[in-house]
């Protein structure tokens, strides 16, 4: 039988490479920035067109490299960083594999011109699917620029799996965000295109942190530090009202380098607990400091992965960390003593006499329920009105809810339907077959999600015109996300025009839909990308699917029967009545036979 195990063809080896450290275009651009961080870069600019899909190209004022450093960098597993096994645990770098340039060059074209300070030629090179077609001398800037052009140009099937311009730009974004976070001494600029997205000075982190999210932060930062013989923490945490419904401004750096890790990510917001509206996540940048021995980050081949000798240790210095800094800027909620919290207040006050509070109070007691009244008279024991002597006076009243105090209806009247509320979460209504029982919240977006879905196919919601216009501006990748789906969005109602840099003049907001026109929108656009993150949508789909989880019926919220009413017979009105836009049952039958049976009938 003839050998059939053979090695396999470099520019192939190199392409299944490619597979694990760049997915996408942002994986290109992580990697290229490390690389100009470790050369020393003072400086680096990124440009990208078409969301990195045509061109990635970073350039950077670092040391370069010669021509053979420059020829030896494109081979797989060479590297400046390693020398022997026990160099892994001293690792400062970013990058140490050698992986990187070897398999972007196979997957792009790809071409680098680098130049030593001391040298007064540089070198160029171009290379495509591995294969070098060009090395020459060249007059280039000191440091070293790459420029990737079509990215998986010759693996169709993997660039076919690419997403939207604008999340793949999204995640070009987040890798931007990372790096530049983490080195805030150093200048970053993003230019999409011919237009600049960010323009970085280096200052410190407090400052990186407003440039990059906006002077909304300036007010929002507590920082957080914490030093042991283990570890030092450092950085800043987000009141605990400024968080937001998704996580995507959380960072987490070891040694400079950002990671997820699950395990620490749950001592911050344990150190958050009782803070947070629930379903919201806070914003934190918080580094961590740790001698290289005590961690390994050869686990995974992007480098965001890594183990911990002890992982608890770090966990509660984490956690102690983010507590303090809660404390010590009080950004924990705390009861405010000055605030007129309590009737006592009142009454005893000089100027708010008994008499005027018992008017305020039940003067309109006619067109109050008792139900929202009479709990008051007690509050306050004796220093109640009711247990004061005087006279009542001829125009008040208590009237206590009940069938005794309602008009009689008419003879021909017709008989009640027999719908409720029960726990202000579903509505009940008597059917031939039983109890209809309907979960409101699930309906109702059931109800929404469809109509916003005829909205943006082709039947455009009417708009409501706001009386003063608001701004709003957004992160650049929220700016950019927005720009990509404003035909949807106008679709559902919405007016606005761009005003300024990342910035939107709000005219008009979706008829008969609540809210304001800064939290509509910024509702929505969080929604989007929360679904974005947990499930896989065209577009479409999970824009109607956002703004109808916004904008529906929440549980907890008391309906009148008019709107029982009208919600039972929306949500049989709609092509999939049963289940809401996320698989959740909308109603059940109780069966009349299931009740008859509990009585033994």
């Amino acid at each position: 039988m003839p050998d059939i195990i053979r090695l396999l063809p470099d520019s192939i080896a190199n392409q299944i490479a490619a597979g694990e450290v760049v997915q996408r275009p942002a994986s290109a651009v992580k990697e290229l920035i490390e690389n100009a961080i470790d050369a020393g870069a003072t400086d680096i600019k990124l440009i990208v067109k078409e969301a990195g899909k045509v061109l990635i190209q970073v350039i950077d004022n670092g040391n370069g490299m010669s021509e053979t450093d420059a020829r030896m960098s494109l081979e797989r597993h060479a590297t400046s960083k390693i020398r022997k096994a026990e160099d892994l645990f001293t690792l400062r770098t970013m990058g140490f594999r050698g992986e990187a340039l070897a398999s972007i060059a196979a997957v792009s074209q790809f071409e680098m011109k680098t130049r030593l300070a001391q040298n007064d030629l540089g070198t160029l090179l171009v290379v495509e699917g591995s294969e070098v077609k060009r090395q020459e001398a060249v007059a280039c800037e000191k440091g070293t620029s790459i420029s990737v052009k079509n990215l998986f140009f010759n693996i169709p099937a993997r660039r076919n799996f690419l997403k939207s311009n604008a999340v793949e730009m999204r995640n070009i974004i987040d890798e931007f965000h990372r790096l530049a976070l983490a080195n805030p001494e150093i200048a970053f600029s993003l230019l999409q295109g011919d237009e600049v997205v960010y323009e970085l000075q280096p200052g410190k982190l407090s400052q990186r942190i407003v440039a990059l999210f906006g002077k909304n932060y300036q007010q929002q930062l507590a920082p957080a530090s914490e030093e042991t013989a283990l570890l030092k923490i450092a950085g800043y945490v987000g009141r605990p009202e400024s968080a937001r419904k998704t996580r995507g401004e959380q960072f987490i750096f070891v040694n400079q380098r950002f990671v997820r890790n699950n395990y620490l990510g749950h001592a911050i917001t344990s150190a958050y607990e009782g803070l947070l509206p629930e379903g919201s996540f806070p914003f934190y940048v918080l580094f961590i400091d740790i001698d290289p021995k005590h961690i390994d980050v050869n686990v995974h081949p992007t480098k965001t992965e890594i183990k911990f000798d002890d992982e608890r240790a770090v966990y509660g210095v984490l956690w102690s960390a983010v507590k303090q800094a809660l404390g010590v800027h009080h950004l924990a909620p705390a009861l405010d003593f000055q605030a007129d919290v309590n009737l006592t207040s009142k009454l005893s006050s000089q100027s708010f006499t008994k008499e005027q509070y018992f008017d305020e109070q039940f003067a309109t007691s006619l067109n109050r329920s008792n139900l929202q009244n009479w709990e008051k008279v007690f509050e306050e024991g004796t220093n109640s009105r009711l247990f004061d002597k005087v006279e009542p006076r001829p125009t008040m009243e208590l009237r206590f809810e009940s069938s005794m105090n309602k008009p009689v209806a008419p003879s021909s009247a017709e008989p009640e339907t027999g719908t409720f509320q029960l726990h202000q979460k579903y509505i009940i209504r008597s059917v031939r077959q039983g109890l209809l029982i309907i979960d409101q919240q699930a309906a109702h977006e059931r109800v929404l999600f469809e109509k916003f879905t005829n909205n943006i196919k082709g039947t455009p919601g009417a708009s409501q015109q706001t009386l003063f216009p608001q701004t709003v501006t957004f992160g650049a990748a929220d700016f950019a996300l927005l720009m990509e789906m404003e035909k949807e969005i106008l679709a559902l109602g919405f007016r606005f025009e761009i005003f300024g840099k990342n910035a939107l003049l709000v005219t008009g907001t979706p008829a008969d839909v609540p809210g304001g026109e800064i939290e509509l929108l910024e509702g929505l656009l969080e929604q989007f990308k929360k679904n974005q993150q947990e499930l896989q949508l065209p577009v479409n789909e999970n824009l109607a699917m956002a703004f109808a989880k916004r904008t529906s019926i929440k549980a907890g919220q008391k309906l009148t029967m008019e709107e029982m009413n009208g919600l039972a017979e929306r949500i049989f009105a709609c092509q999939n009545p049963n289940y809401s836009p996320e698989g959740k049952p909308t109603f059940f039958t109780f069966d009349s036979s299931k009740i008859e049976s509990h009585f033994n009938r």
